[in-house]
């Protein structure tokens, strides 16, 4: 009995070596350059965003602006560095159109929906007491 559960657990063992994920290809769902590039263009993305921040609270408009409300832009340049990802994309959006409103880059006329929809009403008013 002895000599054959050895000849029966010495193939298993084998067996189940082989199949260990140590003998298996190293295969990735991501190839790790492409995964190493989309973590660097994140973090690009937002040192981009902390530029602009940073950019925004500089001016001086926003340093006054920040003086009149009693907000210390110490303390609110240093938490840049430290806030969330969801709270950066918000802050940086903010900071961009400040940047761009100051820069004069203000250059693009913007025409609310609730505009469109006043227009159009006139416009089928007249067309309606026209006729």
């Amino acid at each position: 009995m002895s000599t054959a559960r050895k000849l029966l657990v010495a193939p298993l063992l084998l067996v189940l070596i082989a199949s260990s994920p140590a003998f298996a290809g190293q295969r990735h769902v991501v190839d790790p350059t492409q995964l190493a590039a989309i973590v660097e263009q994140h973090v690009a993305k937002q040192d981009a965003d902390r530029a602009a921040i940073h950019e925004a609270l500089s001016r001086p408009e926003i340093q006054a602006l920040a003086g009149k409300m009693g907000v210390d832009l110490t303390r609110a340049a240093a938490a840049v560095d430290s806030i969330s990802s969801d709270d950066l994309a918000r802050a940086a959006n903010a900071a961009h159109q400040i940047n761009q409103h100051y820069v004069g880059g203000a250059s693009t006329v913007v025409i609310s929906t609730t505009t469109i929809i006043i227009v159009l009403l006139l416009v089928v008013l007249l067309v309606v007491l026209l006729k």
